[in-house]
């Protein structure tokens, strides 16, 4: 029986040799294990086997598993992936150590005032609308710039880069075009913003594809644990 520790091994694997196909140094992506809607066991499993970081889409499922694994695995590194209404900043203010899907200035503001004074500024990513699906969150492309410029200037909070979910789809080469788009505007935005560092994108089904575009961190969670049920999220 395939374990969780076998299929985390399999995915720093894929990571691996997608790094070397693309002459990148394998150290500079980061695999964020996405844990939603999975049990806590589940979670502990993955950390025996060296995981530390795990994303969360659900505010409230994230709050219960941060904080019944706080005394005994302080030292996760807990990202939230997922959409966030303005109501419910101050859980991920308070609990989180990253949110990836920022895209406006009032929940930025939102973040900065709520982040309690004894820890670390939270880490953000500016999520982009690359694929302009309606469904999707996110800002344009050419709202990413004054909306980093915003973020920046937060106290409390530490702009670290880009995210997008691209397009779900066969089609190679659109999925090509919106992964070079997302490395064109990252590059782009370092030019103002020297220190950022993340380009989340890439996920079980494509990470070898983001990773070829630049990606710094895919999100990975089927290939991890298996087939979601979200009749229990």
């Amino acid at each position: 029986m395939t374990t969780i520790a076998d299929r985390l091994a399999n995915a720093h694997q894929r990571i691996a040799q997608a790094a070397q196909n693309s002459s990148r140094d394998y150290r500079e992506i980061r695999l964020l294990a996405v844990s939603k809607t999975k049990p806590i066991d589940q979670i502990v499993a993955a950390y025996d086997a060296g995981q530390r970081l795990f994303g969360e889409n659900y505010v409230q499922e994230g709050e219960e598993k941060i904080n019944a694994l706080r005394e005994s695995h302080g030292d996760i590194e807990w990202h939230f992936i997922g959409p966030l209404q303005s109501n419910k900043t101050k859980t991920i203010a308070e609990h989180f150590d990253w949110m990836h899907t920022l895209s406006r200035e009032k929940i930025a503001k939102r973040l900065s005032e709520q982040r309690p004074c004894h820890l670390p500024p939270l880490q953000v990513c500016i999520q982009v609308n690359v694929s302009q699906e309606e469904s999707k969150s996110g800002v344009n492309p050419d709202e990413v710039a004054p909306l980093a410029e915003m973020i920046a200037s937060q106290p409390n909070l530490t702009l670290r880069g880009l995210m997008a979910i691209p397009t779900a789809t066969e089609d190679v080469a659109l999925q090509q075009a919106e992964f070079s788009q997302m490395q064109s505007l990252f590059k782009a935005l370092k030019q103002q913003h020297p220190r950022l560092d993340t380009l989340s994108m890439g996920m079980s089904q494509d990470l070898e594809q983001a990773i070829a575009a630049g990606s710094t961190m895919v999100r990975i969670g089927s290939a991890i644990f298996g087939a979601r049920d979200y009749t229990k999220a």
